[in-house]
């Protein structure tokens, strides 16, 4: 039941993609066409940060319509049943820690949590790396190292930031090798078929990569950390909010909540996580996570996607279900827990709506705001043919824009634009938020195209004279989003 209906909730919104997703798509697209793993045909740059996912959509998309194929269904599907077996998997976490009932709080909240939701039906690949991870601690956990091996390396290969839960749980894998009378009675040495299950996939895409990229290492991780400009503080910020709201309850209750929310979840997690892991020593890297997630997020301080909070959710569901269970069980009163559940479940449906403002008019997350691209995918079919394969497209966003407009793309955040980051970090008299699009990069590439959200460039490209006598403006089109004044076309003057 539980996994029917995690399928439910992510069928029943259909597809609302998210810019980035479609930057994967893209990939997948021009794969299939012949093109090799570029984003602009013949530019060798690594522009994803998720080449397990990009394969998987060129799999599927090769049986599905090759390049014509539906990507934001078949990524949609994909992810409905990650999410199903993520929830199988809890029950089974939770069994394993002699609390199903834990183990079935949490698969019912991820079932329908808006954070998971969302990104199901936004193309990304976190549910796909977030099943790898908690069957990666599963598995481990039930005495399965090799299969675990496998799972490691493939979440790996889907997100570079695994390696904030796999450094901790290769930790406890050694720690097991040492025999100890108290702790490790019977030490398990790490077999070959261990180790090569881990690095044949991980040392297959390195090699790759550096043959035909020239790196592993993606260019969006360097090129964010240089153009955003963000308080010390602003993740930090971020991810405790996160952390005060599981289940949404500030949606209810109003701010006040995320106060109450500071003290009452860490503490429920605190006492389910110390109660599991002196029973389950090898339990200890699982129910870190959460805490070296958000203590490695805050210390570097990247801008917080919506993505970025998805990953320690179920962990710190299923620990928060393993404090209550553990209260519920000391005061003998089982009807906690199921009060608990339920109170969770209601609060988080209220992070959906039946009627979303934009987008198909079907109930959804109210996270799941598409606004934006929705903007961009008008404009990429409207420019799509009109411009040459020797013109550049410039923008900021180029997820949506650049896969339905299938033109050259300038990327001025520099995610597959490496010639970019010269440019940044900018001075900060030229942000208005916490991006903006540098002058002196239009000015010097002279893309032929320019689409900016007006407020990228309002305290400094839209205000240099030498761009206003470049460039043309052929259309402005209206959205006040992130408190811009439209969403503005530019042309450059010397076409005609």
């Amino acid at each position: 039941m539980l996994f029917l209906l995690t399928l439910l909730f992510r069928l029943l919104p259909g597809p609302r993609t998210i810019d980035d997703a479609y930057i994967t798509f893209r990939y997948a697209r021009n794969i299939l066409d012949g093109q090799g793993m570029v984003y602009n045909l013949g530019e060798r740059v690594l522009g994803t940060t998720t080449p397990l996912y990009t394969g998987l959509m060129t799999v599927l998309g090769s049986f599905a319509g090759g390049v014509d194929a539906p990507f934001p269904w078949i990524a949609l599907l994909v992810n409905a049943f990650a999410d199903a077996f993520t929830g199988i998997v809890l029950i089974h976490l939770g069994q394993i820690f002699n609390r199903r009932n834990a183990g079935l709080a949490s698969a019912l909240i991820w079932a329908i949590a808006p954070m998971s939701v969302t990104f199901a039906i936004g193309g990304m690949e976190t549910s796909v790396f977030i099943l790898l991870m908690v069957a990666t601690f599963y598995l481990y956990s039930a005495g399965r190292p090799v299969p675990a091996a496998l799972a490691a390396s493939l979440s790996l290969l889907t997100r570079p930031d695994a390696l904030l839960f796999l450094l901790p749980l290769a930790i406890e894998r050694i720690r097991r090798i040492v025999p100890s009378r108290r702790l490790n009675p019977h030490p398990q040495p790490i077999s070959s078929s261990e180790l090569l299950a881990f690095f044949i996939p991980t040392l297959i895409w390195t090699a790759f990569s550096t043959i035909y990229f020239g790196s592993p290492l993606p260019q969006s991780i360097t090129a964010k950390v240089a153009v955003y400009q963000l308080p010390a503080e602003a993740a930090f910020i971020r991810l405790l909010q996160h952390y005060s709201t599981p289940f949404l309850g500030q949606l209810t209750f109003g701010t006040v909540w995320i106060w109450v929310g500071i003290l009452l979840f860490p503490i429920l997690f605190g006492l389910g996580a110390l109660h599991t892991i002196r029973k389950f020593p090898g339990s200890w890297p699982m129910l870190v996570y959460p805490w070296i997630y958000l203590i490695a997020f805050a210390i570097a301080n990247p801008l917080i996607f919506r993505w970025y909070l998805a990953p320690p959710l179920p962990f710190y569901f299923l620990g928060i279900f393993l404090g209550v269970e553990r209260i519920a069980r000391d005061v003998k009163r089982s009807s906690i827990s199921r009060v608990f559940a339920a109170a969770a479940f209601l609060l988080t449906l209220n992070g959906w709506t039946l009627k979303p403002d934009h987008g198909p008019n079907r109930p959804a997350p109210k996270m799941a705001f598409i606004e934006l691209e929705l903007i961009y995918e008008d404009i990429g079919r409207n420019l799509q043919g009109k411009i040459s394969s020797s013109e550049t497209l410039a923008a900021g966003d180029i997820g949506a824009l650049g896969y339905f407009s299938e033109a050259k793309i300038l990327d001025t955040v520099g995610l597959i634009s490496p010639e970019v980051a010269i440019y940044y970090p900018l001075p900060e008299s030229f942000y208005e938020i916490n991006y903006a699009i540098a002058p002196d990069l239009i000015l010097d590439k002279k893309p032929d195209y320019l689409v900016i959200l007006e407020i990228y460039g309002r305290k400094g490209l839209l205000a240099e004279g030498n761009f206003q006598e470049s460039y043309k403006l052929i259309e402005i089109i209206p959205t006040e989003l992130y408190g811009s004044k439209g969403m503005y076309i530019y042309i450059r003057d010397e076409r005609g």
